[in-house]
């Protein structure tokens, strides 16, 4: 069977495959995260989940490279990773009490194999006073997510509840993922 690589350094995508007991490699690269602002949300993560998978299977043209890229969109707003605690205080402040978005476009590339899909979640938050706002940055967990938040971990208190994949809000949408590998031929293994 042919080798599957994630190609991200996703501590949080690593580890929902490996809860999968799929045998995997991890290979990221640098890619340019900048995008078209006409692009719709979706097109977003398609487009930049592409760009890493792609970047990792031009090295390893024989292997299965799954890509993934998520970002939160509020009120037509995409917001990536917080620059600094005054930026994550401003996204978390914009979420409170509201309902916005979480889009995970997933890329696999293989031997003669191009595809990507996108999954929408919308998530709602409790109404947050600043001091809990401010207790949940102290956690440092927000500055390398994209909205300033978790849900896997400290963030998960300050989400009300979510309408779709859970999974895709913390960054790979793992069904449908592994029913997209199956699809293009790959079969994994769960040892």
């Amino acid at each position: 069977m042919k080798n599957l690589i994630l190609a991200s350094s996703s501590p949080r995508r690593k580890e929902l495959l490996e809860n999968l007991h799929i045998s995997f490699e991890v290979s990221s690269s640098d890619v340019d995260e900048s995008f078209d602002p006409g692009l719709t949300p979706g097109e977003i993560v398609m487009e930049l989940s592409s760009r890493k998978a792609k970047a990792v299977g031009g090295e390893n043209p024989d292997a299965f490279v799954v890509g993934a890229d998520t970002v939160v969109v509020l009120e037509g707003n995409v917001l990536g990773k917080p620059k600094d605690r005054t930026e994550a205080f401003a996204m978390l402040k914009s979420l409170s009490g509201k309902t916005h978005s979480v889009f995970t476009g997933v890329s696999i590339i293989g031997p003669e194999i191009d595809k990507n899909f996108y999954v929408k979640t919308d998530v709602v938050f409790w109404e947050l006073s600043d001091e809990e706002i401010n207790a949940y940055i102290d956690t440092g967990e927000p500055f390398d997510k994209a909205g300033a938040y978790g849900i896997q971990g400290f963030g998960s208190v300050l989400v009300k509840e979510i309408n779709g994949d859970y999974f895709s809000v913390v960054g790979l949408p793992v069904s449908k993922t592994v029913r997209e590998l199956r699809n293009v031929g790959y079969f994994p293994s769960y040892s």
